[in-house]
């Protein structure tokens, strides 16, 4: 049964609520003031001429806010159209002016206060309002009695109903006197459609909206749209960008209900639905309903793009904004992640499909330009090394990064895996042994300089004539004892061919052992728990087996990315005869759960190289279609989590507790030409005694034995 993912309606917009309107009966406007004032409406409308403003010549009403309200102006019970009620807040502005023959008696300096003259204030408000393509200005006259005429202060509010407008448009609304003592007020208002209101009933057009609803069932997400048979209907699918005009990227007219399945790699967070009756002048209203969805702001990640732009230009290309910052980096041949340039550069915020210009000289293939991204609890981060493509593969340069002071004040240092080590140092680095080589390159010309301002500059040396003469020793030593083995051979070619055969027959027995994949899947918890099962991958390597593991792929991962990098690494492994080993913990459980649509979103984010995450959508498959016996074993180990955690689906092949288990889930891994069973044992215990240092470790981490504790069969699998 299609699991709800989330039931969307046209009748709910950004906010659950949904309003009730009030409703009015008739056509006539009216008017309404506060206790004590009094107020009158003109009959019909009247011109809009602000004019200029002029100097109060005493106390005088001057309008102070303005609140608006949405109600129903009604002709029939099921007719009625959107109406907006208008209340405008009043106050005394000014005061009185004495007279001159007073001041020149000197009476203002007559320290008892003066009483306020008794008079009413009389004032003519208008109020003009504008919605697309309509235009009004009514005029109400309001009169304070002079109780309530103090300088300065409010006297209440007169209410205007009402000015008619159509569901979804912008509407603008001005309040002066006429003469206008001080610069008008103005509101900006964006009425809602048929989303949020309760009109469905009485206005006509939301009657006729297609209703609709999204569904999920695993990796399958259907628009199911609930109409009667004979309606027609639009429907436009399109991002909804920053950048540019709308542009559908699909659109169908369709008639009745209809269900209609959508790639789940199509949902990102812009993505919007817009409906309409096929009807003169209907109303369109839209949604975009996965903007807050994990999965969305995932699939946006991954289809965004970088393109070189030459000479040095470069763009992000993505269908919707990506709140994200981009650097460049160096990215050494095989000496781990790619180093951030900063300083000196700076990070940049990156705005999607627009041309940026990188603050380079030269381009260089080790280059690289990095994005993160970092969307609530989730890090993203994507890196393309532009210039490998023109320029060629990774090279062994050395960046050197200069730092200019005052006085003409410079100094050096190389980049290096363990941060920048300045040149002429002491330190056991390459760059500091080669220092002075390195530094009469750059000042021989032999380097290329890749930026330049007046705080520093980047150069790239290159360290190919130090990597030749380090290996043409080590090539003739290596041509010295091919040459005494040739002469050994020569003078005991007997011994030697018996010596061979020998050889041979370990070799295939070694390949027999040997011959088989395994291929480790776990989910990353945490930092203590990704060391065990390196120390699990490691033990299993010396049994000897095949291990393949994402701890070891790091580089393989970004480049290709988690999926891309399971499905090669499965099919391998399949053909080869080789087994899948799903680890399970903690948090893959919750994973599990996750894609069962059982549970909520795992907590914590998945890293960028979790293969685990991004292998379910193919393991699930193969469990739920019955070709998991043979290709898949499951393992867990003792303390961090109980046996009834793992999910039933799972338990349709061997699951193993480690290390109690070690010998059977060994005899699984190598198979029917494994070793003898005392051999199998001996190799057991050599495993355990690997593991145990990092079990203890995750067991003494606050709240990881726990969380094992935790995961039982009250927890457990409620597939």
């Amino acid at each position: 049964m299609p699991m709800p993912w989330f039931l969307l309606s046209l009748a709910l917009g950004r906010s659950p609520v949904v309003l009730s309107l009030e409703r009015l009966e008739g056509l006539q406007d009216a008017a309404r003031c506060s206790p004590g004032l009094s107020c009158h409406l003109w009959d019909g409308d009247v011109v809009c001429l602000p004019g200029s403003i002029v100097s109060a010549p005493g106390p005088v009403l001057v309008p102070t806010s303005l609140q608006t309200e949405l109600v129903r102006r009604c002709y029939q019970e099921t007719d009625c159209d959107l109406c907006v009620r208008v209340a405008v807040h009043l106050a005394v502005h000014g005061h009185w002016e004495k007279p001159e023959d007073e001041e020149k008696l000197g009476r203002a300096a007559d320290p008892e206060p003066e009483e306020p003259r008794n008079a009413s204030l009389q004032a003519q408000v208008v109020l003009s309002f504008q919605a697309y393509p309509t235009a009004r200005c009514v005029l109400l006259e309001v009169q304070v009695p002079a109780a309530l005429v103090q300088p300065g202060q409010s006297v209440g509010s007169v209410v205007f109903d009402c000015f008619e407008a159509a569901l979804g448009t912008e509407v603008q609304i001005w309040s002066y006197t006429q003469p206008r003592y001080q610069k008008e007020l103005n509101l900006t208002r964006q009425l809602p459609d048929c989303r949020g209101l309760e009109v469905q009933d009485s206005i006509q057009s939301c009657r006729a909206l297609p209703w609709l609803s999204v569904t999920a069932d695993g990796d399958n997400v259907h628009l199911v749209l609930d109409v009667s048979e004979e309606q027609s209907f639009g429907l436009s699918l399109y991002w909804n960008q920053v950048q540019g005009p709308v542009k559908p990227w699909w659109h169908r007219n369709l008639t009745g209900p209809q269900t209609i399945p959508l790639n789940q790699t199509d949902i990102v967070p812009c993505l919007c639905i817009q409906a309409w009756p096929l009807e003169p002048d209907s109303v369109r209203t839209s949604i975009c309903p996965f903007t807050e969805d994990p999965r969305a702001h995932r699939n946006l990640w991954r289809a965004a793009r970088l393109q070189l732009l030459p000479p040095r230009g470069w763009r992000l290309d993505a269908p919707c904004s990506l709140h994200a910052q981009a650097t460049l980096c160096w990215q050494a041949p095989g000496r781990g992640p790619c180093q951030p340039l900063v300083p000196p550069l700076p990070r940049e915020n990156v705005t999607v499909n627009m041309a940026l210009e990188f603050p380079l000289l030269k381009g260089h293939p080790n280059l690289c330009v990095q994005q993160v991204s970092s969307w609530e609890k989730m890090q993203l981060q994507l890196q393309e090394c532009l210039w490998a493509d023109s320029l060629g593969p990774l090279k062994d340069d050395m960046l050197l990064v200069e730092a200019r002071g005052p006085q003409d004040n410079r100094s050096f240092c190389a980049l290096e895996p363990s941060g920048c080590t300045p040149l002429l140092s002491r330190a056991s680095t390459r760059a500091a042994r080669l220092g002075e080589q390195l530094l009469q390159d750059l000042h021989s010309g032999q380097c290329l300089q890749l930026w330049d301002d007046d705080l520093g500059a980047l150069w790239a040396c290159p360290m190919d004539k130090y990597i030749h003469q380090r290996w043409v020793l080590v090539w003739l030593a290596c041509l010295l004892f091919a040459a005494a083995l040739f002469l050994l051979f020569l003078l005991k070619k007997d011994h030697v061919k018996g010596w061979l055969r020998l050889l041979k027959e370990d070799i295939r027995a070694g390949a027999a052992a040997t011959g088989r994949a395994a291929l480790l899947l776990y989910s990353a918890d945490d930092a203590g728990f990704e060391r065990l099962v390196g120390a699990l991958a490691s033990a299993l390597c010396q049994v000897p087996l095949r291990v393949a593991v994402d701890l070891w792929s790091r580089r393989e991962l970004s480049a290709q990315g988690p999926l891309a990098w399971f499905h090669a690494q499965r099919r391998r492994t399949v053909q080869e005869g080789g087994l899948v080993v799903l680890i399970f913990s903690p948090g893959a459980v919750a994973l599990c759960h996750e894609w069962l649509q059982d549970a909520g979103p795992a907590p914590g984010a998945h890293g960028p190289h979790d293969a685990f995450a991004a292998s379910l959508s193919c393991v699930l498959p193969d469990f739920l279609q019955g070709r998991a016996p043979g290709r898949y074993v499951g393992a867990y180990f003792d303390g961090l989590l109980h046996a009834d955690a793992v999910p039933a689906l799972f338990r349709a092949v061997p699951v193993f507790s480690l290390p109690s288990q070690l010998p059977a889930f060994l005899g699984s891994l190598q198979g029917p030409r494994g070793p003898r069973p005392g051999r199998l044992g001996e190799r057991a215990e050599q495993v355990a005694r690997a593991l145990q240092p990092a079990l203890d470790s995750c067991l003494r981490t606050p709240g990881t034995a726990g969380m094992g504790r935790g995961m039982g069969p009250e927890a457990g699998d409620r597939t």
